[in-house]
């Protein structure tokens, strides 16, 4: 009979290629409406349109399609939406960069000009990430591919926006915003990043009109050309009596009113505060309370305004800084300097410091769109995995602030209000504006910004699938069944989301949200083009393979921790996909071509079938319930253990004596075993590594259905079988033992070696004799079984395991008196080694300047070498009595 053959070598380009292809052509991602199967839904995360797959996007995404592939072979009907978010400071930062090549600027080409170039730049680079994720293996249906521009997501929007504005929620005003002189945009509260930077604390002398002075300590000296207002706090006692009274404020000349407001810090700096309504948010509530005026000084290009005064009209605001502390300096009004580390904010898209500024803007009030959601989270509509991020979220969502949504862009959906340039009124429209309704102007201009990026994405749930029409797919799908998100943007979007769904769906938007953590570098740094720490997916899958990508990422999980890159465990996950690939290919040899097999109920199964079957169901229960609680990664782990070790090392290698044996029968059931043992392998692997999983299935089941399409494997509680685990348990540990023996004596791997094995129970006896085979196989030995031992072997290497007395004679298998010097060499050799760390340890000036994990690090190998050189003693004095 001919062999099924794998090839030698697994080659992932090839394999990888051709499956995806077979995958997306075949529509096996296609998500249907069917009533009669349950549904499992996910919306991916949309990547910017403008980016590239990094490994972000590569762990969560691997999460994703984990999970679906699962649930599409439990016999969900599965729908996993991609789609790509249009990134309005990115993506239109992409297009300036690209126009100013060319000498122009986006004002050059005049706001319709300008998003034909942007829109003919998503049409050639927008879609990089969505091929890339295809590279990683992602079972999308792309057939449902959604841009949050798209005509059906902007309609959304549109519809969101203008009701959202009927009931009051949306309103324009004059607030203090987070400006961004870099991108030339405002930004929220929670996309600024707040970085530990170095600066000063700077002590400034107030003249009182009284006389005196009262002192004030500030980081931002520039803007004190703004100030209009000195606070203290109403209970120091040290300022009591400044109360009421006023301050000159120096360089200008303007009387400052000293006011009291319980937000002044007694403990921070003097005690005392500039306010500066127009540059600090604090400062602009405590303005909006004492009904102070607000002196912009510092434009919206970073530099000072004609209000700074001539001497610093049009600086940068950094050389402003320098200037006035020069003039504070020269006019003894600058009492002291201190270094500090403190907090400053910056844009989490370009890394420029942010400046607080007035600014008319849009706003959303979130107050009574939190409420309910909650409630949702507190009544347990939706879960969070793991359970401590459901405090984190309540937590800011309990102290909620309003949400700018305006961005001063010209990419983005824009505000659909039209301003009357008569009457001043403003109007929200569906289909635009040719007259004010109000009065009748047909001097009516629609309003010139345009929406947060994270305002569409927060109606992802439901605008990917209809909404606002009723499609069939919005009345089956939603709620979508869980999100997965890293724990970076709960607040940008995933509270958003659960906002937005319970608003217009009356609904959450998913029963779950698992959170992962991020992937860090070997060192545990954040991955970023700055440190060039960074390493490329695609080049992973080139040199490795997507699967071998997947499963690091996979066993690296757990809920919500961050995950370090490592090569080695890359190199480990490819490893373990080579012997999966070895071990099919060996079951593959091993088939007859064209014989059918009986099914396993029609063999009579061994000892070790029942064994290897009887852990098989373990492992489906097991791995069914780590998916179950989102613990992919214990999930992958379990596999690689049974796999790698039961599978492989232990019933292949038993197996082999029955398929190279003289009987038939014998030989037929080890097949059997071998290919439904494999088989439900690579069910188990499928959503983990699909495409090598989908190879062999290929070559094991060439006549069935693709894997992706075959059902979970579900637990056979007639299969289990504790008998046969305890007596293989047996069996193995005395394997163990010998091959402990054979290693600490170092006896060669080739070499036969006589094994006296010893006890009084009949039953072990009973089970070493009849498998006697399978242990000297296991055990490169020749087996002596005896009830007792009226003496014991002279000069035997001895061992107990399972009850059993283990003997291994070493004469005639070893050189003593070489492997007696050779232990005396390495003894000498590890002393020294361990004598050099113990000085280190001792020596009172490492202690003190080592970092505490080289010092960790030190005693941990003092540890090592002290267990090693008890055990090469032990070994010696044996030796030294044979």
């Amino acid at each position: 009979m001919g062999k099924r053959l794998l090839p030698p070598v697994y080659e992932p380009k090839e394999v990888e290629a051709k499956w995806y292809r077979f995958w997306e052509e075949g529509k096996f991602f296609r998500g249907e409406v069917d009533p009669s199967r349950r549904p499992f839904c996910i919306v991916m995360p949309p990547p910017n349109v403008t980016g590239e797959l990094h490994m972000g996007h590569a762990l969560d995404n691997t999460l994703q399609d984990v999970l679906i592939r699962w649930r599409r072979m439990q016999g969900y009907t599965t729908l996993w939406v991609p789609g790509t978010d249009h990134a309005g400071i990115a993506t239109q930062a992409r297009v300036e960069a690209e126009l100013a090549k060319e000498g122009l600027s986006r004002h050059d080409l005049g706001r319709e000009k300008f998003l034909e170039r942007v829109w003919q730049w998503k049409e050639k680079y927008g879609n990089t990430i969505t091929m890339q994720l295809r590279r990683l293996g992602a079972s999308c249906d792309w057939d449902r591919e959604r841009f949050t521009m798209d005509e059906g997501c902007s309609r959304a929007v549109k519809e969101v926006f203008i009701r959202l504005y009927e009931e009051g929620l949306i309103y324009r005003g004059d607030y203090i915003v987070n400006w961004c002189p870099h991108c030339q945009t405002v930004i929220s509260d929670i996309e600024v990043e707040h970085k530990e930077t170095p600066g000063k604390l700077y002590y400034i002398r107030y003249p009182l009109t009284e006389g005196g002075f009262i002192t004030i300590a500030t980081t931002r000296p520039e803007t004190m050309l703004g100030d209009t207002a000195v606070a203290v706090n109403p209970k120091d006692p040290r300022y009591r009596e400044f109360i009421g009274k006023k301050a000159i404020l120096p360089l200008v000349g303007r009387e400052l009113p000293i006011i009291a407001d319980e937000y002044v810090d007694m403990e921070f700096g003097s005690g005392a505060l500039k306010v500066t309504p127009a540059h600090d948010p604090h400062d602009f509530e405590i303005g909006q309370r004492h009904h102070l005026p607000a002196v912009q000084v510092i434009g919206f290009d970073a530099r000072m305004t004609a209000e700074a005064g001539e001497r610093y009209r049009g600086l940068d605001r950094w050389e402003a800084r320098r200037r006035v502390v020069e003039d504070l300096r020269a006019q003894g009004l600058l009492e002291k300097e201190e270094d500090i580390v403190h907090a400053v904010g910056h844009c989490y898209r370009c890394g420029e410091v942010v400046e607080p500024m007035i600014s008319k803007q849009w706003f959303v009030r979130m107050k009574p769109l939190a409420e309910p959601a909650i409630a949702a989270v507190k009544e347990g509509r939706i879960r969070f995995i793991p359970e401590r991020f459901t405090k984190i979220y309540l937590n800011w969502v309990e102290n909620i602030k309003d949400w700018c949504i305006s961005r001063q862009l010209w990419w983005g959906h824009r505000i659909p209000v039209w301003h009357c340039a008569d009457c001043g009124q403003s109007t929200a429209a569906r289909n635009g504006l040719d007259r004010c309704p109000h009065c009748g102007s047909s001097r009516v201009e629609q309003d010139p910004d345009v929406l947060d990026t994270w305002f569409s994405s927060a109606l992802w749930p439901f605008s990917t699938l209809g909404w606002p029409e009723a499609t069939p797919e919005l009345k089956f799908f939603y709620p979508t069944s869980v999100l997965v998100t890293g724990r970076d943007i709960i607040f940008f979007w995933v509270a958003r989301m659960i906002f937005m769904g319970l608003k217009f769906m009356g609904d959450v938007p998913f029963r779950e949200v698992f959170i992962h953590g991020l992937v860090l570098d070997a060192l545990g740094r954040k991955m970023s083009k700055s440190l060039g720490n960074g390493v490329d997916p695609l080049e992973v899958i080139e040199s490795h393979g997507a699967d071998s990508l997947r499963f690091m990422l996979v066993t690296g999980n757990t809920p919500g921790n961050d995950l370090r890159f490592h090569f080695e465990r890359l190199d480990g996950a490819r490893n373990f996909i080579n012997k999966l690939w070895n071990a099919s290919r060996f079951v593959l040899m091993n088939l007859d071509e064209g014989e059918s097999l009986p099914r396993l109920g029609e063999v009579r199964l061994e000892l070790v079938d029942r064994w290897i079957i009887s852990r098989l169901q373990d492992v489906v229960e097991r791995v069914t319930a780590y998916l179950e609680e989102y613990e992919l990664g214990e999930a992958a782990r379990l596999l690689y253990e049974f796999i790698w070790d039961e599978f492989c090392d232990w019933y292949i290698e038993m197996a082999k004596l029955r398929l190279y044996g003289s009987d038939p029968e014998a030989r037929r059931t080890a097949q059997v075993v071998l290919k439904s043992v494999l088989g439900t392998c690579l069910k188990l692997l499928h959503p983990f590594i699909p495409f090598v999983t989908e190879e062999m299935w290929h070559q094991l089941e060439p006549e069935s259905a693709p894997l992706i399409v075959q059902s979970w494997p579900a637990v056979e509680e007639k299969r289990k079988d504790a008998a046969a685990e305890a007596a293989v348990g047996i069996l193995q540990e005395v394997v163990r033992a010998v091959r402990h023996l054979r290693a600490e004596m170092q006896v060669p791997p080739g070499k036969r070696a006589t094994v006296i094995l010893v006890t009084p129970e009949a039953e072990k006896m009973g089970l070493l004799e009849e498998h006697r085979r399978i242990v000297e196989s296991l055990s490169a030995g020749e087996l002596v079984l005896k009830e007792t031992l009226l003496e014991k072997p002279v000069n035997a290497a001895h061992a107990v395991a399972a009850g059993v007395e283990i003997y291994l004679p070493l004469e005639g298998l070893i050189d003593v008196e070489k492997e007696r010097a050779r232990l005396q060499k390495e003894l000498k050799e590890l002393e020294e080694e361990l004598a050099r760390v113990r000085r280190k340890l001792d020596n009172p000036s490492f202690l003190a300047k080592a970092p505490a994990e080289v010092v960790a690090k030190e005693r941990a190998k003092e540890e090592e070498l002290e267990k090693n050189r008890l055990s090469l003693e032990k070994l010696l004095s044996f030796l030294e009595g044979v």
